[in-house]
């Protein structure tokens, strides 16, 4: 993990979540946003937020809605939901306070236990293995030889990277954004840059030839012409507005009505969009 470490500590991105003496709070956001996000995308939408709602009890104070509309372009909307949701029991529960457990955290909406254990990880120093895509993709490579690493087994994931991370929390919480970073800039997918990796002369997928995968594969999902393209079209017009909005404006985003109409109810379903008695639609809490 040395080299590892070394590299992070010249290459990693300056990215605002983790700097010194940033909130609990702030890396929170920080993970919920990053969820099938990009970085680059999700850069602008975590500034504005963090500068309207720098704390738990800000966001709780704000109506929903607002919450989604200020989630924008991020996809996932209901995200911008539950962390409304989970700002208003982190001040109802926790004096307005991200917990540091990660039994805590998994108690908050929406918090699973990639988010649970990345905010304890990247937020109180803790030794906890921390696994997304690309850690998964690192670990496969750099250690067992594959290049890929297959549909996930989160027990199976876990325990191959915690068996990796050193034993001081401190350490340990580095090299848990050290391999991270490796995978995000250098261990990619499709273009991995060997001659930059610190671990090249101990990859075994490198020493073995660089096979390529013969595993199973998961398909991606198509988003164009998808109900999920319909309920981000709908919510677009209601982002908008600053005042609910009538039914023919949703009318014309998107020409099958049947799918249209699916949509909406699907965004009422999931408490995205509030329907009025007057036949108008608003974003929750904002009508």
């Amino acid at each position: 993990m040395d080299e590892l470490l070394s590299w992070y500590g010249r290459a990693a991105r300056d990215l605002p979540w983790r700097r010194p003496g940033v909130s609990a709070w702030a890396v929170l956001v920080s993970e919920v946003m990053l969820q099938q996000t990009p970085v680059v995308r999700v850069l602008p939408a975590y500034r504005d937020w963090m500068a309207r709602w720098p704390t738990p009890a800000a966001l709780a104070s704000d109506s929903p809605g607002e919450a989604v509309r200020a989630w924008g372009k991020l996809g996932y909307p209901r995200r911008a939901l539950r962390l409304h949701a989970g700002a208003v029991v982190l001040v109802s529960r926790h004096g307005g306070e991200v917990p540091a457990s990660v039994e805590a955290l998994l108690e908050l909406p929406g918090v699973g236990s990639y988010t649970a254990r990345a905010v304890a990880v990247f937020a109180f120093g803790q030794r906890q293995p921390v696994v997304d895509t690309n850690v998964r993709r690192v670990v496969a490579r750099a250690f067992t030889g594959q290049a890929e690493p297959g549909p996930p087994s989160v027990s199976h994931d876990l325990a191959a990277v915690e068996a990796l991370l050193p034993s001081a929390p401190a350490v340990a919480a580095r090299a848990s954004v050290a391999l991270m970073e490796l995978g995000a800039l250098v261990c990619t997918a499709r273009t991995p840059h060997c001659g930059e990796c610190p671990l090249r002369s101990t990859c075994a997928w490198r020493l073995a030839g660089a096979p390529p995968y013969r595993g199973p594969t998961v398909r991606p999902q198509r988003f164009a012409g998808t109900d999920r393209q319909v309920r981000g079209l709908l919510l677009d017009v209601l982002r908008a507005s600053p005042a609910p909005v009538e039914a023919a404006a949703l009318d014309v985003v998107w020409p099958d009505a049947g799918q249209r109409g699916r949509a909406l109810d699907a965004l009422i379903v999931d408490g995205l969009i509030d329907p009025l008695p007057d036949g108008r639609y608003a974003l929750p809490g904002a009508s």
